[in-house]
């Protein structure tokens, strides 16, 4: 018998093996090739022995050695191996055998003989287990209880209660992973039942949320989802266009709210909860799968794409421990049908001008026409000197695969001649220029999901992760609940993501917008940031994080300050964007001032050394524009021409600037999947692949590269083949007509290894001084908005947090209405520039004075197409018309 602070050794089905101390008999079993039938177990959630289909014939030693057998079988799912204890399963001991079939006939005494009209029917671990390990016949003839179906968790889960065997793992990913209980088990003995929150059953009828009925949803979500105007948060104010859904209120009493729900579909083990958008729409086996990675954020979480006569069914998490183990977010898992909307471009379209400029409309083209009429146009604007008036440039948007990246890249220096290209479709600086060249670009994989489950401290500057990159919420959560960890949040107020970090929550340091940089700096000398000093400090080495956002561009010093704080404390520093092609933008060069690997433009040996990979003689050198560059440029005349590839203008800073900035160029290419605002003005249209269609990968936040394959057949096009042949219509061999050839060319870029990009060193400005009546703004895009790649999921839809504006008590109270009483819980607020207005329902919150925060992109509040303003930007605030519907739970993160 081995040491048990080595190991532990035991024997099943005969077989002797030794496990670590703790190794539940299960695991142990899995590792020997042993199968044991179970409903409940999951290797990501806690043991709980609900189901009892794992029961094992067990014996062990007792006092004296001898080995005895334990009285009754046991849940190997919850049993620890000891030493010297005789497992047998149902493979080898009758006992264990029928125990198991005992169970099975148990379970299917109520269970539904409605396999044939099941979502899980064909993958249904029941329905397997039944046979392999159940009676062949059935003894029960009476009446089977049943439950008035579906219920409806919410718009997208739906609950058929007389399927469930109550095995819970919908509740415990839930509580465990996800933070968001929203269902649980209610009554007991024979009549208990997984279900939705019940005041009356649950003991909470006192703090009960009343639901206001409603009719059917103006979206056309299916009636039997019961939609009403009720969202996360509240009812929807009249007059406020919010997303259509039923919230069910959880077993805290709190409306239901959560990104991660369709992860409790997946791992259910029956056709228990089932997906609104999925249901009775097709069996698994109808079905061919495809492993593909998502596209909605800088994750690069593994999924598997389903798909069916050339459409794409349903969408599932892939099991990839190292990054996002089993879980995705919701907007990964349902927000796929954008890439076969109605508006979806098919080919090719050109747009005649008169004599006088005049645009006319756009009509259909062949691929010859239309990269024709494109070359001639850019061929024109590009002949004249940059520095002059003439030139193009090339705005390839964050959304591309590395390899699309790579060919826009190439197109501006080899094609257009130019280092005017960038692929920042929002706000950004010379700063992050300055920052991503010196600590991002060509450092390889640095900070991993691994890393910050195990850090010991984790600090998020500019990062809000349950919105902006969910899969790093689950993390940083796992960290807090299981090893320990401590995160900081240096923002405008705690979040409800930021509550649900460890069992107390994360630490807020609090920060009105602009002001991070400021906060980063005083760490180590401010008392009032000693606790977090002391955390960087005294971590072990490599256990301190710093995660900083793609919102700190528009923070003047703040990656200055993340990189000095970084250098104090020992802490080692993470880029998370958003956006799931960013740092393949970054890494391939779409920035004006980075060729690919990292090398620097102005460093005359990188040049040598990328125009030797490219076969030109030289490259341009002279400093590129940004994205604010190049639509200034082209307003002005000095640019007369842009490729802009899958950028939409509202997330742009300023939305109505760019617009006339494109109306006046004298040519717009647009390479695009749908029909945009962008398209709309676009000279020439170039229709190309989305992600289901086409093979590639992606740069995730991590330095991973996320390879998938293609899993529709399409002629659509990659944007790397049709800027291969836009190319070749200018008269240059880009050599970019095959993913192969895309793939062998970037392989030869060896890490570059001369001269980095100098670290930034921006101070930090001046606050702007505060008139009455003004705030400065703050906000965040929220994970389900108005972005079009979530458009036609109207299920999605209504599990969207409702927009809200949040103020403090303190500011609240300079806020008057007509009738001289300050703001209060959901009356509106209107949040105004020169330019507009937005109204919303008002939050008082627990964030500094003269500050109100805003959702970027939500219905009823599009910042900067409506108020032309960004984070950090003043804005007015005024008291808006109350309606009597307007109404706001307290405590929820709307």
């Amino acid at each position: 018998m081995s040491d048990p602070t080595d190991g532990v050794t035991f024997t099943i089905d005969g077989v002797e093996t030794t496990v670590p101390k703790g190794t539940l008999v299960i695991r142990a079993a899995e590792d020997l090739g042993i199968q044991i039938p179970r409903f409940c177990d999951h290797p990501l959630l806690e043991p709980a022995g609900a189901c009892r289909q794992c029961l094992v014939d067990v014996s062990a030693p007792d006092r004296e050695g001898n080995v005895r057998p334990m009285p009754k079988p046991q849940a190997s799912c919850t049993l620890e191996a000891t030493p010297g204890m005789v497992v047998r399963t149902q493979h080898t001991s009758e006992v264990a055998d029928k125990a198991q079939q005992g169970v099975m006939e148990l379970l299917l005494i109520n269970h539904p003989l409605d396999c044939p009209v099941c979502d899980k029917g064909g993958e249904c671990p029941l329905q397997n287990q039944a046979m392999s390990n159940g009676r062949p016949t059935s003894r029960f003839v009476d009446v089977k209880r049943t439950f008035p179906k579906p219920i409806a968790i919410s718009t997208e889960i739906l609950l058929d209660r007389e399927r469930c065997v109550l095995c819970q793992r919908c509740t415990r990913f839930s509580k465990q992973i996800a933070g968001d209980a929203f269902i649980d088990l209610q009554k007991r003995g024979a009549m208990q039942q997984i279900g939705r929150f019940d005041p009356e059953v649950l003991g909470f009828a006192d703090d009960a949320v009343a639901l206001d009925a409603a009719g059917p949803s103006p979206t056309g979500a299916p009636d039997p989802l019961a939609v009403s105007d009720v969202h996360a948060g509240g009812p929807v104010t009249s007059g406020i266009d919010a997303p259509v859904g039923a919230a069910e209120p959880d077993e805290s009493g709190a409306p239901f709210a959560s990104y991660f729900s369709g992860n409790t579909v997946q791992i259910c083990p029956v056709g228990a909860l089932t997906g609104a958008a999925y249901r009775f729409r097709s069996r698994p086996f109808d079905l061919v799968s495809t492993p593909a990675v998502a596209e909605h954020d800088s994750s690069g979480s593994a999924i598997r794409v389903d798909h069916r006569r050339g459409t794409v069914m349903r969408r599932l998490a892939g099991d990839d421990p190292a990054v996002n183990e089993e879980w995705i977010t919701d907007k990964d898992r349902f927000a796929f049908t954008w890439q076969r909307a109605a508006d979806r471009l098919t080919t090719p379209m050109v747009r005649e001008r008169g004599e006088d400029g005049f645009r006319g409309e756009l009509r259909p083209a062949s691929w010859l026409e239309a990269l024709d009429v494109a070359a001639r146009g850019l061929r024109a604007a590009a002949t004249a000197d940059r520095h002059s008036d003439g030139g193009v440039g090339v705005l390839a948007g964050g959304r591309l695969t590395i390899e699309d990246a790579y060919a826009y890249g190439k197109l501006a220096r080899v094609a257009l001649g130019t280092n005017d290209v960038d692929h920042r479709a929002r706000v950004h600086s010379a700063e992050e220029e300055a920052f991503l060249g010196h600590a991002v670009a060509g450092t390889g994989m640095g900070v991993t999901f691994g890393d910050i489950e195990h850090a010991s401290v984790v600090l998020l500057v500019g990062l809000e992760p349950e919105e902006e990159a969910g899969v790093v919420f689950l993390r940083l959560r796992k960290g807090a609940l299981e090893h320990g960890l401590r995160a900081f949040s240096v923002a405008p107020y705690a979040t409800r993501g930021l509550q649900r970090l460890g069992e107390h929550g994360g630490t807020l340091v609090a920060a009105a917008p602009g002001t991070e940089a400021e906060v980063l700096d005083a760490v180590g000398s401010e008392d009032e940031l000693a606790d977090l000093a002391d955390a960087l400090t005294s971590a072990d080495p490599g256990r301190a994080v710093v995660l900083v956002g793609e919102r700190l561009a528009g923070v003047h010093g703040a990656y200055s300050a993340a990189l000095r704080l970084a250098e104090r404390t020992g802490a080692r520093v993470a880029w998370v964007p958003r956006r799931a092609g960013e740092r393949g933008g970054v890494e391939t060069g779409t920035l004006p001032t980075l060729l690919p690997g990292g090398r620097p433009v102005a460093d005359a040996a990188a040049r040598v050394d990328m125009a030797a990979v490219w076969g030109v003689e030289s490259l341009p050198q002279a400093p590129g524009r940004d994205t604010a560059g190049i639509l200034e440029a082209l307003s002005s005349g000095q640019l007369r021409g842009v490729v802009v590839g899958g950028l939409e203008l509202a997330d742009l800073p300023d939305p109505v600037g760019a617009r006339a900035a494109l109306e006046v160029a004298d040519v717009v290419v647009s390479l695009e999947v749908r029909e945009s605002d962008v398209t709309a003005l676009a000279d020439v249209v170039l229709p190309v692949a989305p992600p289901s269609e086409k093979a590639g990968a992606y740069w995730s936040w991590e330095g991973r590269v996320r390879p998938f394959g293609q899993a529709l057949e399409s002629t659509a096009m990659a944007d790397h083949r049709v800027i291969d042949a836009l190319a070749d219509a200018l008269g240059v061999d880009l050599g970019l007509g095959t993913l192969d050839a895309v793939r062998a060319e970037i392989d030869q870029l060896d890490r570059w290894d001369g001269e980095r990009v100098p670290a930034p060193q921006v101070e930090p400005l001046e606050p702007p001084r505060i008139a009455p009546g003004q705030a400065v703004l703050a906000g965040w895009r929220m994970l389900l908005d108005c972005g079009s790649l979530q458009d036609g999921e109207a299920f999605l839809a209504g599990t969207a947090k409702r927009p809200v504006a949040r103020v403090s008590s303190g500011t609240a109270g300079t806020v008057l209405g007509a009738d001289g009483r300050a703001l209060r819980d959901g009356d509106l607020l209107s949040v105004s520039t020169e330019q507009g207005t937005v109204t919303l329902p008002v939050v008082l919150t627990a964030m500094p004075d003269h500050v109100v925060w805003l959702p970027l992109n939500s219905p009823g509040s599009t910042v900067h197409r409506t108020l032309g303003a960004a984070p950090g930007d003043l804005v007015r605030l005024a008291a808006g018309v109350v309606s009597p519907s307007a109404d706001v739970v307290e405590g929820q993160d709307a």
